[in-house]
């Protein structure tokens, strides 16, 4: 019988709040408003705040999505035996209802505040991560490319809620997102690999794992970076300046990948993961200052 354990409403509440994955959820509104915003100089302060609340929403929503098909497996890992649900904290059926609650609210508020395409695009995020990315990350690599979908699509989202319409400029930002998502979930696959052996979840793309042909592949979707982030210049998106520190940016990212191929060590992929932390936000910033 599903149960959840005895603990004080403030410890619940802690642990709703856990389940949201708060930080990286906040990643992802960043993401969606920075499309948001990238298509307006003259942004409705109110109306930005309720679309990067609805975007939280979604995201939190497919997090926990995650984590209820992924519970028996996170039993078995070290960085995820705390987390709500398999610590005990919430019960599924706690999960299922706070998950579907935000899902609605995030998707309802984008659909109907903003527009139904936007709102499509959500829903469409939420079903490729929680129910067809989660199962593939027993299957093989191929997990890494479903899930760089999604992973992509929240720039998308936030232009198309701003704009009403799809295009080259939403396009683009989705393409940036999505390369950038390779190198960035193999170096995490590379630094917990140990650790995701314990839950048979198969994600770098060589079959030998953290070999040189690994590093290879991770610098090869590195390069697409190079060119892309031209492109929002191009189409008249923002200026030249932010082309220029994209670029930068795109230079620092690769090197690091470099540096993997040469050391093939878990600290060189840390130096990556984090690497990628840093190499997105500095990217859409400047997109951003150079807008206005």
């Amino acid at each position: 019988m599903e149960s959840s354990m005895k603990i004080s409403f403030a410890q619940k509440m802690r642990a709703y709040f856990d389940l949201t994955k708060f930080r990286l959820s906040l990643t992802v509104v960043f993401s969606s408003c920075f499309g948001y915003s990238l298509y307006s100089s003259n942004i409705n302060v109110l109306n930005l705040l309720i679309f990067g609340l609805a975007a939280f929403c979604i995201t939190a929503a497919a997090n926990i999505i995650n984590q209820i098909k992924e519970i028996e497996l996170d039993k078995l890992m070290t960085r995820t035996l705390s987390r709500p649900l398999p610590s005990g904290r919430l019960s599924i059926s706690e999960a299922a209802i706070f998950g579907m609650l935000l899902g609605a609210f995030g998707f309802c508020t984008i659909a109907f505040i903003f527009n139904f395409s936007a709102g499509l695009l959500s829903l469409l995020s939420l079903i490729l991560y929680g129910f067809v990315y989660t199962p593939l990350k027993r299957v093989g690599p191929i997990a890494v490319a479903v899930g760089a979908l999604p992973g992509a699509f929240p720039p998308m989202i936030g232009w198309v809620a701003a704009s009403g319409h799809f295009g080259l400029e939403p396009g683009i930002l989705f393409a940036i997102q999505f390369f950038w998502q390779f190198p960035h979930f193999w170096a995490i696959a590379w630094v917990l690999d140990d650790d995701y052996k314990k839950a048979g979840f198969k994600l770098l793309p060589s079959k030998g794992g953290k070999d040189l042909n690994s590093a290879i592949q991770i610098m090869i979707y590195t390069l697409f970076l190079l060119p892309l982030c031209w492109v929002p210049y191009y189409l008249e998106m923002t200026r030249i300046d932010s082309a220029v520190v994209a670029m930068l940016c795109g230079i620092l990212f690769l090197a690091q990948t470099l540096y993997l191929m040469k050391e093939r060590t878990k600290k060189a992929a840390m130096g990556l993961m984090f690497g990628s932390f840093l190499y997105l936000p500095i990217v859409q910033i400047a997109y951003l200052m150079n807008k206005f």
